[in-house]
Order: C-alpha cells, then sequence, then structure tokens
C-alpha cells in the first residue's frame, strides 16, 4: 500500500461530534505517522485547537470554497470524511482525492424512529468512525476519546473542592430538562453545583440559583469559553447533563456521568464513551427515539425527557457517589 504521507480529515460540527474523532487522529497518528490536517468549522476551533495529533488546522465560515485554493496545494493523499455530507462529498470531488467514509444508518435510524422497527446496529459512533479504516491499517485502539484544556488561570471558582458540575444546556429545548427537575434536585444536595451552558441557559441558570434554598448553585450559563467550561467539568466530582457537546468533554476526562434522554437514545450510538460503573443512563419511559437530533418529541409538547422523576436523578447520584 501507497504510504499516506499527507492526510485531512473532515468534520465541520458540532462540539460533541468532533471531540468524538479524537480516538481515529489519535490512532492515525500512531499507527501510520502521516501528517495530520483536520478541516472544521471556525465557530468550533477550541474544541480541536490544542489536539497535539493534528500538524494544520484549516476552517471555513460557510463554504468549503473559502479554502479549496489552499487544499488543492495540499496534494493530500486521502481525506476521512467523517462527515459524510453532501459539502464533504462535493470537497472530495473537487480535490480529486480518494476519501473513506463511514456508515451513519441513517436509514436505519429513520426507519425505528417512524415504525418502531429496529435495524441499528448498536455501535458507538466512534466505533462507525473506524468502520472503514482498516482498509488503511487503522483500528481503534479503544483508550477512549480526548479532550485538551489550555493551561488557565481560572479564578471565577476553586475547583479543589468538591462539587457537581450540571449541563443543563443543549442544542434543542427538547433535550433540556425543566426548571422544576433540575431545582428539586439542586435543593436536596449539599455539595455546591455548577451550572453550566451557553447564552440561551442563562435565564434557566439564574432562576435555578436564584430559588437555591441551600444557597449551593453557582450560575456559568454564558459567561465561560467552552475552554473554560471544559475546565470546570475536568476538575468536578460528577457531571450531571443532556444529550450534548458537553457530555463528550466529560466523557473525555473519564468523570462520573448521569445523562438524561428524552427525545433523543443511547441507541442511536451517542452515549458517554466511559466504562459502565461510572456512567448512568437515565431515559424516559418512551423505549425509542422520537428524533434524531431531539428536535421533535411524540410523546409530550416541550420533550419527554421533562418526564424523568426527579428522585430517580437523586437516587442515581448517591449510587454514583457510593462506588
Amino acid at each position: 500500500m501507497k504510504k499516506l504521507s499527507k492526510i485531512l480529515v473532515v468534520r465541520f460540527s458540532s462540539i460533541g461530534d468532533i471531540v468524538l474523532t479524537s480516538p481515529v487522529l489519535r490512532c492515525l497518528k500512531s499507527q501510520l505517522s502521516s501528517e495530520l490536517h483536520f478541516l472544521t468549522k471556525i465557530k468550533y476551533l477550541q474544541v480541536i485547537k490544542n489536539n497535539p495529533n493534528i500538524d494544520k488546522l484549516y476552517t471555513i465560515s460557510n463554504s468549503t470554497s473559502e479554502i479549496l485554493h489552499d487544499l488543492k496545494l495540499e496534494k493530500y493523499d486521502l481525506i476521512i470524511d467523517l462527515h459524510c455530507n453532501l459539502r464533504s462529498l462535493y470537497l472530495s470531488k473537487k480535490l480529486r482525492v480518494k476519501s473513506i467514509g463511514y456508515q451513519k444508518q441513517n436509514i436505519k435510524k429513520l426507519l425505528y424512529i417512524l415504525t418502531g422497527i429496529n435495524y441499528i446496529k448498536k455501535i458507538h459512533v466512534t466505533d462507525r468512525y473506524f468502520s472503514n479504516l482498516h482498509k488503511i491499517g487503522v483500528i481503534n485502539d479503544n483508550f477512549g476519546l480526548e479532550f485538551f484544556v489550555d493551561k488557565l488561570d481560572f479564578s471565577q471558582y476553586d475547583t479543589s473542592q468538591k462539587y457537581i458540575a450540571w449541563c443543563i444546556g443543549a442544542s434543542n429545548q427538547n433535550k433540556k430538562l425543566s426548571y422544576e427537575q433540575i431545582s428539586n434536585v439542586c435543593n436536596k444536595l449539599d455539595l455546591p453545583i455548577l451550572l453550566l451552558g451557553d447564552d440561551n441557559d442563562k435565564d434557566l441558570g439564574s432562576t435555578v440559583q436564584l430559588n437555591a434554598t441551600k444557597k449551593n448553585v453557582i450560575n456559568f450559563c454564558g459567561e465561560l469559553t467552552l475552554q473554560e467550561s471544559s475546565y470546570i467539568l475536568k476538575n468536578s466530582e460528577l457531571v450531571l447533563t443532556n444529550d450534548t457537546g458537553l457530555m463528550h468533554i466529560a466523557s473525555a476526562f473519564n468523570k462520573k456521568i448521569i445523562s438524561f434522554w428524552g427525545c433523543t437514545k443511547p441507541i442511536l450510538g451517542f452515549e458517554p464513551l466511559i466504562s459502565r460503573h461510572k456512567s448512568v443512563k437515565i431515559c424516559s419511559n418512551n423505549s425509542r427515539p422520537c428524533s434524531k437530533h431531539g428536535k421533535y418529541c411524540k410523546i409530550s409538547k416541550n420533550g419527554c425527557v421533562k418526564n424523568i422523576d426527579s428522585d430517580i436523578i437523586l437516587k442515581s447520584i448517591e449510587n454514583l457517589f457510593v462506588k
């Protein structure tokens, strides 16, 4: 087989999906020793910028035409397409470079969501990323995810003490727990609870903090960079999280994680990639996903994740702290 001196890895979005590419990057570098370039959207630069396995980073705002000329000059030996959409396929065609993709199982997922007929292979998306890499002699080393945090002078909170990090945000409202669920749990815990999310979660976080009976809640939603939020996760005792990108960053730090699932379900392949004794997945009662990304819910107007009982969350916290 021809030596693959220079490889372009493509994943445009989003936070979690890009973190999930980290085992591929590590294995490509260690097993092939190729020069690795990575292409993503500029808004996700913080996710990938510190990865030492990447030799060169390319970013776009909207279109691959922005950097097409520069990419042509690189003369890649191979493209590893971990997005597999029309944009990435178009890019491969324009560069006239052989491309290796992966099996997204989109038709099987849609069939399961719409009819309940399940042909989905229960395989984590990270393993699906590796599904065709055996063709170039690369296999999963099973060392898990990686995320690389900046050296920060973080003064907003003393992270040397024990605390719980709670990622209350998500890409869709249907994937978020309600104020009542979060507040009921916070009011029965003694440890400090640090709320993480973006600007869209500020009001929810403020309301939870304001009404916390034990005054143990600190709202960082919309106040931190992704790197700073990751620092909070890395130093936490436990992470509570919706199905969101920060969940995968917590997985990269091998934290104890309690994750909440409603419209989306772990069977779609995006559960935390950590050992079972460190992960508790709490699902709403409906057995199958309502939608692929959580945009729609067939059970409840505001998302069936809001049907999860707060007492179940509290019991799970108690059990994980015992382990």
